[in-house]
């Protein structure tokens, strides 16, 4: 289930309010420019699998995808709880960070704790398989897959370059409960 919890960064440890159904969770993020979109997916992928495999076997979903959104650029975040480097990753994506471009990602498999860093405030966002969200370009943000992850998201760019974490160097995003918390 997805789930979105909305901090005020000067209260870390207690949600001011936390949302469980779509339409509320859709509605909240599309105040700030996010869009939270349900998109199932009738292929399967197994946490773990390489950047290839997924790509392929999910080419028939991606392509109208990527022209809809206009993102012809895509990379694989895909970990099992196996994975020799899986807390490398996952420290890759906690500290808070931006992107030049509008990212969007989509959960094929497994799920993580997104959390958007708007105004004063954190939005918490725990995206399950299906769940698309997108992001605005600039938006600060942080990604907590956990520390067994268990997710396959495809992350879709309009440039290459955007792919790229402009971090913020703040300690914000440690302030914040993670996925397992």
């Amino acid at each position: 289930m997805s789930i979105l919890s909305v901090y005020s960064v000067s209260t870390p440890d207690l949600p001011n309010k936390v949302l469980t159904h779509f339409e509320d969770i859709a509605a909240t993020l599309a105040e700030h420019g996010v869009r939270f979109e349900r998109r199932p997916l009738q292929a399967s992928v197994q946490a773990g699998a390489g950047q290839d495999e997924v790509l392929q076997a999910l080419a028939a979903v991606l392509d109208p995808l990527m022209s809809e959104w206009g993102t012809p650029h895509a990379d694989v975040i895909s970990l099992d709880r196996d994975h020799p480097q899986r807390q490398q990753w996952r420290e890759k994506f906690l500290d808070e960070h931006s992107h030049a471009g509008r990212e969007v990602r989509y959960f094929v498999a497994g799920r993580g704790l997104l959390s958007l860093h708007i105004e004063g405030y954190v939005y918490a966002v725990q995206c399950e398989k299906h769940d698309l969200i997108a992001v605005p370009a600039g938006m600060a943000r942080w990604f907590d897959m956990g520390e067994a992850p268990r997710l396959v998201v495809i992350r879709l760019f309009e440039q290459p370059q955007d792919q790229a974490a402009q971090y913020t160097g703040t300690e914000l995003a440690r302030c914040f409960p993670g996925l397992d918390t």
